[in-house]
């Protein structure tokens, strides 16, 4: 059965030139699967230009109603949603986000079958598309670019004046760096992409006890997972299973990585009540070494305690002061300075968008014309449509029926 499907215009601000599909992937995908038909929302911020994809042999159009599938990156505005469509963007309501309450509410209101980005797993629940790659190579790119700015060693331009990532990697080329040592936590596409950037700068990667008790008269790194952050508090073997069902055994062991790094960079994944790798109190203490932190994972006021808000891609860097618990200068004496921006891929949309719909088109297109037998769609379904006459409320799917209490409040 034919289906089409829509790249709608992305309409939050600031804005996100970020797209799913690339008019080169949306060949792809109909080449693929000659039921599925592509229409364009015209719009004057998208990374590639109205005219890329009539001339890729696609109608771009001001009304995309006809639709049958809507395909976005960020929240779509209430006003702008259209009843009784399937949707797929971020729509950052999974955590019971109180600012997107009414957009959930919304989707209920007008019928429309929401599939979240953030859902779409495979059978052993681990995430099948993403950004964090390019969130990883943007956030590690700016680690440096800080470093350079703070300590007057050299000179980074911004990602975003950037055309992609070869020019990023060359505008690397150019640095020298000094003989620091540095930590990067996690072991998803967020640690690989800052990893990416840490082996073309050539840094070496010791070994955790190398990097724990020896010096080095080269810049050098070392890559930590969960299980080398966090110990069990009776002293036992780590569990990582347990860990992740029921953290409450456990606590930081993070402490002996700060003693001896001077940089951290986070592409780690946090889970609700595991523990802080380090407090406000680690970050007071003497031995607490660490003076530049890259949050590219960014909880605010959580397990990294110097990332008191988001920074933004015009100000991405802000300093900490332990002493006094507060915010200060990037380059004040004493501070740790943070880079914490929460939109990092912004910065390199032609490559985030590329290996966005690559990921998309790989994942989630067959579903549609194969009776979704993986249950891609089943698990990514927020809010389903009410099959019973026009005017009646979506219901919120069994998996997420946990949202109930969320969409209740009153506003």
């Amino acid at each position: 059965m034919p289906i089409t499907f829509a790249i709608i215009k992305e309409r939050k601000t600031p804005p996100d030139r970020r797209v799913v599909f690339s008019p080169e992937k949306c060949q792809e995908v109909i080449k693929q699967f000659p039921d599925a038909k592509i229409i364009v929302e015209n719009s004057d911020v998208r990374i590639f230009s109205d005219e890329a994809y009539r001339n890729a042999g696609f109608e771009v159009m001001e009304d995309v109603s006809k639709a049958d599938v809507m395909l976005g990156v960020k929240e779509v505005p209430v006003d702008a949603l259209i009843p009784n469509k399937k949707y797929f963007y971020f729509s950052h309501t999974i955590k019971k986000q109180p600012y997107n309450r009414k957009l959930l509410k919304a989707m209920l209101q007008k019928n429309i079958e929401m599939f979240d980005h953030e859902t779409i797993v495979n059978a052993d629940k681990h995430r099948l598309i993403g950004f964090g790659y390019y969130a990883g190579l943007v956030g590690a790119y700016n680690g440096f670019r800080g470093l350079g700015l703070r300590d007057n060693l050299f000179e980074l331009p911004k990602v975003e004046t950037l055309p992609d990532l070869e020019a990023v990697k060359a505008e690397l080329d150019k640095i020298t760096l000094p003989n620091i040592k540095i930590i990067l936590s996690g072991t998803g596409k967020v640690s690989r992409g800052a990893k990416e950037i840490l082996d073309h700068l050539k840094i070496r990667e010791v070994t955790d006890a190398d990097y724990l008790s020896k010096d080095f008269n080269e810049p050098v790194y070392s890559l930590i997972d969960v299980s080398e952050y966090n110990k069990r508090k009776d002293g036992g073997e780590f569990n990582k299973q347990e860990f992740y069902e029921d953290p409450s055994d456990y606590e930081s062991d993070f402490m002996k990585y700060a003693k001896v790094s001077d940089v951290f960079f986070t592409g780690h994944f946090y889970g609700n009540g595991a523990p802080y790798l380090f407090t406000r109190e680690d970050a007071k203490s003497a031995d607490f070494k660490i003076n530049l932190v890259a949050d590219i994972s960014c909880d605010v006021d959580g397990p990294i305690a110097c990332t008191l808000r988001a920074s933004t891609i015009a100000n991405p860097f802000y300093g900490y002061d332990p002493k006094t618990e507060s915010e200060t200068t990037f380059n004040a004496k004493g501070a740790i300075t943070v880079m914490a921006v929460d939109n990092l891929p912004c910065e390199l949309p032609k490559d985030a968008s590329e290996g966005f719909g690559e990921m998309f088109l790989e994942n989630v297109i067959p579903a549609f014309f194969n009776g979704d037998k993986d249950g891609i769609l089943q698990r990514a379904q927020i809010t389903t449509k009410d099959a019973l006459p026009a005017g009646r409320q979506g219901k919120l799917t069994s998996r997420f029926a946990y949202l109930k209490d969320y969409v209740e409040i009153a506003d």
